[in-house]
């Protein structure tokens, strides 16, 4: 199983970027996906997440109208496209995906997710 995360960078605050998340080894599918970060010192927290059909999704409260999770199913692929960032945006993302029946909620505990991706860096200038 991979997670393979990629697009994050360098951006001004204000600016734009979009993460993607390839997955392999899964019947990508059947699983949730979400965006969780980490900065420096600080624990890792749920950004946003999208249930298995890419109908449902769930935001932290400091990404919402900022944020938008998708997913592609063909392309076994989730992406986080982040608007507007802020300095304290950045982070290390981390994506990751959970095992779930149809009807399940997106869960925003990250303990609650069997596969994680490497991570890649967001920094945010002011």
């Amino acid at each position: 199983v991979q997670l393979q995360a990629s697009g994050g960078g360098l951006v001004q605050a204000g600016g734009s970027l979009r993460l993607s998340c390839a997955a392999s080894g899964i019947m990508f599918s059947r699983y949730a996906m979400c965006w969780f970060r980490q900065a420096p010192g600080k624990a890792r927290e749920f950004v946003a997440g999208v249930n298995r059909g890419g109908g449902t999704t769930a935001y932290a409260d400091s990404v919402k109208g900022r944020f938008t999770i998708s997913r592609d199913n063909d392309k076994k692929t989730t992406y986080l496209q982040m608007n507007s960032l802020k300095p304290e945006d950045a982070a290390t993302y981390y994506c990751a995906a959970d095992w779930v029946i149809s009807s399940a909620p997106v869960a925003d505990t990250a303990s609650q997710y069997d596969y994680w991706g490497q991570g890649t860096q967001v920094t945010v200038s002011s």
